[in-house]
């Protein structure tokens, strides 16, 4: 099958269209100004729609009434658009709305600036906006992976009714590689009984997240609470990367496992007994990768490019059954491979306990 060169933020456009988004709503931030630009001449070729909103709360708030009119529709960002859009995704969440939101992070706090980071993980895993909720996020590493897994974040929006984020660092947006894209497929996408079509006559359909009463908020947040319990339960995606009688196991997602794998590969080149465990989906995170390899490893260390978010959910999965140990990169800074080699000798040799 023949192989194109794709841009990452070009390659989430072409995967959403393929996965059969008809309506994007955004507002430009680097570094992913490139997929709005893109989705701007390819929605319109496939019957679409592409609006650029006034803001990014705008942005959130358009996708809010689509989903609820029963498209599939998506939206991006970088981390302050995303931060301005924490309410529509309560929102969203709250009335149960199936959407994907593609968050291409850069360094922050604050404005920060454009270059790449991971430290966006709290605000996307914890539910970055108000009330008991959860949005599924999954990391991709590669420009193919981020097409593979565009058609599985509508998959599951559709599936559970619920948010997904698609979560990059902004070199993932920038960066080109060869791409299989395969035959276009026509789409079918699932019946959506509940959706406010404005069909007359027929049942009431309520789009809402307002509870007033609060038994009945009560109520509305333990069935949520339920279906956050079957997502943790089945949707955990993880990759194994040469953990064959591993003594040291490096974790690390996205950009950072990238660089993981190359530390991996010369560690072993040396001897050094060293694997990787790479989350694809950051919630739910995947316990399951871990309860194989506690007992059979000697100790963790945690690659991120930020001062240390994920490294929190592989201590409370490894229960300090092991010790867990960090290296990580801030504001735009990439772990550079030779460090994290250093960091894994120094562990390796049982410095650091």
């Amino acid at each position: 099958m023949a192989k194109l060169l794709m841009k990452g933020n070009e390659a989430i456009g072409e995967g959403a269209v393929r996965a059969g988004c008809r309506y994007f709503f955004g507002y430009p931030i680097t570094p992913q100004s490139e997929l709005p630009h893109y989705l701007a001449k390819r929605l319109p070729e496939v019957g679409g729609l592409y609006l650029q909103s006034e803001s990014e709360t705008a942005a959130i708030n358009m996708v809010y009434g689509a989903a609820g009119a029963g498209a599939r529709v998506m939206t991006s960002s970088s981390g302050p658009g995303i931060s301005l859009m924490q309410e529509g995704i309560s929102y969203l969440a709250g009335a149960e709305l199936p959407c994907v939101i593609v968050n291409m992070i850069r360094g922050g706090p604050g404005l920060g600036n454009i270059a790449p980071a991971q430290s966006d993980y709290f605000q996307a895993t914890r539910g970055g906006g108000h009330g008991d909720y959860r949005v599924i996020v999954l990391a991709p590493a590669s420009v193919q992976e981020i097409i593979d897994l565009m058609q599985v974040a509508f998959d599951l929006a559709d599936c559970y009714r619920n948010p997904v984020m698609v979560a990059g660092d902004g070199i993932l947006g920038q960066m080109m590689e060869p791409v299989e894209l395969g035959e276009e497929k026509e789409i079918e996408i699932p019946p959506r009984p509940w959706a406010a079509t404005g069909r007359m006559g027929g049942e009431k359909k309520l789009i809402n997240s307002l509870y007033i009463v609060p038994e009945e908020l009560e109520q509305h947040n333990l069935k949520l609470a339920k279906k956050y319990a079957l997502i943790s339960e089945r949707e955990q995606r993880w990759e194994e990367y040469r953990l064959d009688g591993a003594k040291l196991v490096l974790v690390a997602f996205g950009t950072a496992a990238r660089i993981c794998k190359a530390v991996v590969d010369r560690c072993r080149e040396e001897g050094l007994a060293v694997g990787l465990i790479r989350p694809i989906t950051l919630w739910p995170f995947p316990q399951k990768a871990f309860e194989p390899v506690i007992e059979k490893t000697e100790r963790f260390l945690v690659v991120e490019m930020s001062l240390g978010q994920m490294v929190e959910d592989v201590r409370l999965t490894v229960n300090g059954r092991r010790p867990v140990y960090f290296y990580g990169r801030c504001g735009g800074m990439l772990p550079v491979a030779a460090d994290v080699v250093r960091e894994v000798k120094k562990l390796y040799g049982g410095e650091g306990q």
